[in-house]
């Protein structure tokens, strides 16, 4: 039986984020592209705006049962309005695997997204920062400077100290920053400087952190103590924010860039870049690539793949700076 999109891709979001354990900002990309495409804009409104919407916006849209021309019509629209193939790409995903969903469901027969063609995207690789680079921003936060009394970057020994254990474990770690800022308590074993991560999927791994991290951790955790007693608050959460709340991916990121810009000044860096960091490194150290796809919680060794790219890519400027032939 035909129900509305409205309806079911609130189902569908329901599904993502119960069953596949996708994260706030995945599921607002999902939820912004479907309704672009069902009715005819972004829609980012609050879930209480979204509920109250009656209805369809045209008579084309009372169903998700369409045909494949339909899509490509919509992706020639984007393509004319000059946006980036990344964004028709993922904009056909969200199409893909919605209609992946509905079809599973019973609640259309065909997946017209599976007809057409992903729109060809440029090969590029992260910039990534190198072993030195990495270390003077770590140590740079680490420094009496940032983590002493008085004048340090996040106002408090406590959220200073919490500062820098993100910061060693992302890089020490290479977790995604939704699994960051997911650790619980009963996942971290300093003893034996190990952690359970939740990936994409509800998939969980064993990823081990170095004596950094380890000692970063040692010294944040007390802290973090204070702040929920100062603030009469519980949570299982490893990392908290100033109130005693779990911290959210948002200002994880913004943590971290801040630190990028106050000493490297640099405003593109990012959690993911630590992890770039964290898999390259290994790399270039003769890490075997299959053991860095399970640190990483790949399911494809072709996503873990790119980083021998990265490698090449640095070892031929090595070679450009240093060989006499160049």
């Amino acid at each position: 039986m035909d129900q509305t999109p409205h309806s079911v891709i609130a189902q569908f979001l329901e599904h993502l984020r119960v069953e596949r354990n996708y994260s706030p900002h995945t599921l607002r990309n999902y939820r912004s592209d479907l309704m672009a495409f069902f009715y005819g804009k972004d829609f980012r409104g609050s879930r209480k705006e979204e509920e109250a919407r009656q209805g369809p916006a045209t008579e084309d849209t009372n169903s998700i049962a369409i045909d494949y021309l339909k899509i490509r019509d919509y992706l020639a629209r984007l393509h004319f309005e000059r946006r980036k193939a990344a964004t028709v790409a993922r904009k056909l995903a969200a199409l893909r695997s919605f209609y992946r969903y509905a079809c599973r469901e019973g609640l259309t027969e065909e997946n017209p997204a599976k007809l057409v063609s992903s729109p060809r995207l440029p090969q590029t690789l992260p910039d990534v920062m190198t072993v030195e680079e990495t270390n003077r921003l770590i140590d740079a936060v680490g420094s009496s400077d940032a983590v002493g009394s008085g004048g340090e970057p996040s106002g408090s020994p406590a959220l200073a100290a919490r500062d820098l254990a993100i910061l060693e474990l992302l890089y020490g770690s290479g977790l995604r920053v939704s699994e960051l800022v997911g650790l619980d308590l009963d996942r971290l074993d300093l003893r034996e400087s190990v952690l359970l991560a939740r990936g994409k999927g509800k998939k969980e791994r064993v990823v081990p952190f170095g004596g950094k991290a380890n000692a970063a951790l040692d010294r944040y955790l007390p802290l973090r103590e204070e702040i929920l007693r100062d603030h009469h608050a519980e949570t299982p959460a490893v990392f908290v924010n100033a109130r005693g709340g779990r911290l959210t991916t948002r200002s994880a990121a913004r943590i971290v860039k801040k630190y990028a810009i106050l000493y490297r000044g640099d405003t593109t860096l990012h959690p993911h870049s630590l992890r770039h960091a964290f898999a390259t490194h290994l790399l270039g150290e003769g890490a075997d690539l299959r053991a860095i796809q399970e640190l990483l919680g790949h399911s494809s060794l072709s996503s873990t793949q790119k980083y021998t790219r990265i490698s090449i890519r640095q070892l031929m400027e090595v070679y450009d700076k240093a060989h006499p032939r160049a």
